[in-house]
């Protein structure tokens, strides 16, 4: 893998384009929810998880297995296509998948603050960014936040975290640190991309993907009533809100959800948005929003087809074919029927 030489992108689109094609749809979805972990185990098994299950079935069994396989199998996806890259398309790519670091250290953050074991923080983690199996292993091993934030010093999180541990202390609450770390993710993503054409529609697409985290914590925060600084959860980087605007909209939920509905995202997100007010619920917004982000990353990879974002489009599409194939699993262990089953599902 390497950020060095020429860029590729007809030979990585076309890799990926053609893995784009093993996707489960909506059919196989329906299927899945009306197995067991068991057969969904084995439903894999004979898809393109077949070498994960296989390896990894005699260790664990259940909806063990299917996480197990399913984080495995994102990450080698993902490894492939860096090592498909070559120059500018490999830097838009590495820094984006940064997004698991990201997750991971929050995980194991999550995982210390509730005392969990480190086998069920570990089947959480995804593998498929920065991270190499020594750091990772080392995040497993800190039992306390401290350490956590010492193994993380030399990267991107160390300083920010180190600054928001203080406030972490005095609330007792996560939120300070999470925040840290989405901000020292987002702020590397949108540095330095580049002045043509395609980068410039990527840089839309990011700058959607940071607003529709704003809305998300907005809205969140108006749901809540919690006495709770809502520039505290501002990240920069979006053209939808700015810190004080963000501020005072999260004191009023009838008016942000007015706001956002006026805003460029009004169309994909208004039936959410109409949802939200008669139903109160936030998921099927926040739902709504993973779709919405899809949908842009499609349209844009049919507007610059030799770019970086179709390629972005699909690690998108699998990563929520993933967050599909877990909630189902999970709901099955739970008891949830077919039918909440299929409400927690994102499917365009």
């Amino acid at each position: 893998m390497s950020a060095a030489g020429s860029s590729n992108p007809e030979y990585v689109v076309a890799r990926v384009r053609a893995r784009r094609g093993s996707l489960f749809g909506d059919e196989e979805y329906r299927k899945l929810t009306r197995m067991g972990p068991a057969e969904i185990a084995r439903f894999m098994e004979e898809s393109s998880y077949g070498a994960e299950i296989n390896a990894l079935g005699s260790r664990h069994g259940g909806v063990d297995l299917i996480e197990y396989a399913l984080n495995r199998n994102l990450a080698e996806q993902f490894d492939a296509i860096l090592d498909w890259s070559e120059g500018s398309l490999y830097d838009l790519i590495a820094r984006y998948l940064r997004k698991f670091d990201a997750w991971n250290v929050k995980t194991v953050i999550r995982g210390v603050y509730t005392d969990a074991d480190q086998s069920a923080v570990e089947v959480d983690l995804i593998r498929a960014g920065e991270f190499d199996d020594r750091r990772i292993r080392r995040l497993l091993e800190a039992d306390s936040v401290d350490g956590v934030i010492e193994v993380l010093e030399d990267t991107i999180y160390g300083e920010p975290l180190r600054e928001a541990y203080a406030e972490f202390e005095e609330t007792d609450v996560l939120v300070p640190l999470e925040n840290a770390v989405d901000r020292a993710f987002y702020e590397r993503l949108l540095s330095g991309l580049g002045g043509d054409e395609p980068t410039r529609q990527y840089e839309a697409f990011l700058k959607a993907e940071v607003d529709f985290r704003n809305a998300t914590n907005a809205l969140r925060l108006a749901r809540s009533g919690a006495d709770i600084d809502p520039a505290a959860y501002f990240i920069e980087g979006g053209d939808l809100f700015t810190r004080s605007s963000l501020a005072r909209l999260a004191q009023n939920l009838d008016e942000l959800v007015e706001y956002i509905g006026d805003s460029q995202y009004g169309d994909e997100l208004g039936p959410a948005l109409r949802e939200l007010e008669e139903a109160d619920s936030l998921i099927a917004f926040e739902h709504a929003i993973d779709a919405a982000l899809l949908a842009y990353g499609d349209r844009l990879g049919t507007i610059h087809p030799v770019s970086v974002t179709p390629v972005i489009s699909y690690i998108l599409a699998k990563e929520r074919e993933t967050e599909n194939i877990r909630a189902i699993a999970r709901g099955k262990e739970a008891g949830l029927s077919p039918d909440e089953i299929e409400s927690e599902l994102v499917i365009t």
